[in-house]
C-alpha cells in the first residue's frame, strides 16, 4: 500500500457523536429507511411491459429500464459510497435521499425513451445512501452483536426488494405506473426529513482528497482475497436473482394470466424468502459463515431448476421464488459480515467494492433477460439461469478444496 493510502487509513480514525451502543428503535428505523431507498431499484421491474410501450420501448429493449438503473447503483456504489469514509455520514444520506427524489419525479414525468432511461440510471446512482446507513450501523453495533445487528437491518433492506415488486404492481394496477415513481418520490422526501433528524453524526478526519479515497478501493481489493471471493459469490447470485425477477413477472401474465395484482401476490410470497437476513447474521456470529454459504450456492441453482420444470403451472416458479431469494439473502449477509471484519476503518469503501460486484452482476442479469426469455421461453432460460450460481459453487468447493491441502 501507498504511503498517501496509509494515511487514508490511519486518517478514517473517527470524530463523530455516535452512540456507544445502538436501539432497537435506530435498527429498526435504519431497516425501514434501507428498504424504502433500495426499493426504487426495482419498482420498474414488475411493471416494464407497462411502461415500455407509452414511451416507446420495444419488448426486447424493455429490460434495459431494470438493467440501466442497477448499473447506475453500481457506479453510485463505486464513486460516491467511498465518500463515507471522507465525509460527514449524515449528510450524505440526505442529500442523495433528497436527490434521488427529484429523479423519480422526473422519471414519472417524461415521455421520451432516452430521458425515461438516463432517470432511470441517475434513480440508481443516487440510491446509493442506504449502502452508507449499513456501515454506520456496523460502527454503532458493539462487536459481540455486529452481525444480528447487521443481518436485522439487511432484511430491512432485502424485504425493500421484494415488497417493492407487488408495491410497484400494485400502485399502478390503482394509479398507473407512473403514480408508483411519484409515491417513491415523496417517501423519499419524507426519509431525508426524518433522517436529517434522527441519525447521529459520523465524520471521519479529513487527510485524502478524492482521488486518493477511490484509488484506495482499488487497492483494498487488491489486498484482500475475502474481499473478491465474496463479491465473486454475491455477484453471480444477484446475477441469477436479477434474471430471474425480470422475466418471471412476464411469463406469469403472458401465460398463467396474471394480472398485476396476482404478479403483486406472487412477488409477496417470494418475500418469506427475507426470514435468511437475521438467521445469517446470527450463524456469522456463531462462526458458521463457510456451513451458510454452501448452503446458499447450492439451493440458489437448485431453485432454478425447480422453477425451470415444465409441469405443474405457476407452483414451481412460486417456490424457486422463495428457495431463490433465501439464499442469495444468506449469502449476502453472510459475507457482509466478513466484508465488514476486515478493517473497521475502511467499510464504507470495502462495503463500495462488495456492492458494485453484486449490482454489477444485476445490471448485466437484467440487460440479458428480455432477449434470453424472446428467444427460448422459460423452461431453458430458468435452466440457463442455474449455471450462473453453479458456477460460483464450484469456486466456492474448488477454493475449500485447496485450503485443506
Amino acid at each position: 500500500m501507498t504511503t498517501g493510502n496509509s494515511a487514508l487509513t490511519a486518517s478514517t480514525a473517527v470524530k463523530n457523536k455516535l452512540p456507544a451502543s445502538i436501539s432497537g428503535a435506530m435498527v429498526a428505523f435504519l431497516a425501514f429507511c434501507c428498504g424504502a431507498i433500495v426499493a426504487n431499484l426495482y419498482y420498474a421491474q414488475p411493471i416494464v411491459e407497462l411502461i415500455a410501450p407509452e414511451i416507446g420501448l420495444s419488448n426486447a429493449h424493455a429490460s434495459l429500464i431494470v438493467s440501466l438503473t442497477q448499473l447506475g447503483y453500481a457506479m453510485g456504489l463505486l464513486l460516491l459510497v467511498p465518500l463515507a469514509d471522507l465525509m460527514e455520514n449524515r449528510r450524505l444520506v440526505v442529500g442523495f435521499t433528497l436527490v434521488v427524489s427529484l429523479c423519480l419525479i422526473s422519471a414519472g414525468l417524461t415521455q421520451s425513451p432516452s430521458l425515461f432511461l438516463i432517470f432511470s440510471l441517475l434513480i440508481g446512482l443516487t440510491s446509493v445512501a442506504v449502502q452508507i446507513l449499513v456501515p454506520l450501523a456496523a460502527h454503532m453495533a458493539p462487536e459481540e452483536s455486529r452481525g444480528r445487528v447487521v443481518g436485522n437491518i439487511m432484511s430491512g433492506l432485502l424485504l425493500g426488494i421484494l415488497l417493492s415488486r407487488p408495491l410497484s404492481s400494485m400502485l399502478a394496477e390503482a394509479f398507473g405506473w407512473r403514480g408508483v415513481f411519484f409515491s417513491a418520490a415523496a417517501l423519499m422526501a419524507v426519509i431525508a426529513l426524518i433522517t436529517a433528524v434522527a441519525l447521529p453524526k459520523r465524520m471521519p478526519t479529513h487527510r485524502a482528497t478524492y482521488g486518493e479515497l477511490i484509488s484506495s478501493v482499488f487497492v483494498l481489493a487488491r489486498r484482500y482475497p475475502i474481499l473478491r471471493e465474496r463479491s465473486l459469490y454475491q455477484g453471480l447470485l444477484f446475477a441469477s436473482f436479477s434474471l430471474f425477477w425480470t422475466v418471471a413477472p412476464i411469463e406469469l401474465i403472458r401465460h398463467h394470466g396474471f394480472s398485476q395484482a396476482q404478479v403483486a401476490l406472487f412477488a409477496l410470497v417470494g418475500a418469506f424468502g427475507a426470514v435468511a437476513a437475521p438467521i445469517a447474521g446470527r450463524l456469522a456470529d456463531a462462526g458458521h459463515g463457510n456451513r451458510g454459504t454452501l448452503v446458499a450456492l447450492v439451493l440458489a441453482p437448485v431453485s432454478l431448476l425447480i422453477g425451470a420444470l415444465p409441469s405443474g403451472g405457476y407452483l414451481w416458479l412460486v417456490m424457486c421464488a422463495i428457495f431463490l431469494d433465501f439464499a442469495v439473502q444468506l449469502n449476502m449477509v453472510l459475507g457482509q459480515r466478513e466484508v465488514y471484519a476486515i478493517d473497521p476503518h475502511s467499510r464504507a469503501r470495502l462495503n463500495a467494492v462488495y456492492m458494485t460486484s453484486i449490482f454489477v452482476g444485476g445490471a448485466l442479469g437484467s440487460l440479458v433477460a428480455s432477449p434470453l426469455y424472446e428467444h427460448f421461453g422459460w423452461s431453458f432460460s430458468a435452466a440457463s439461469i442455474a449455471l450462473i450460481p453453479s458456477l460460483a459453487l464450484v469456486v466456492f468447493l474448488i477454493r475449500k478444496y485447496r485450503a485443506q491441502q
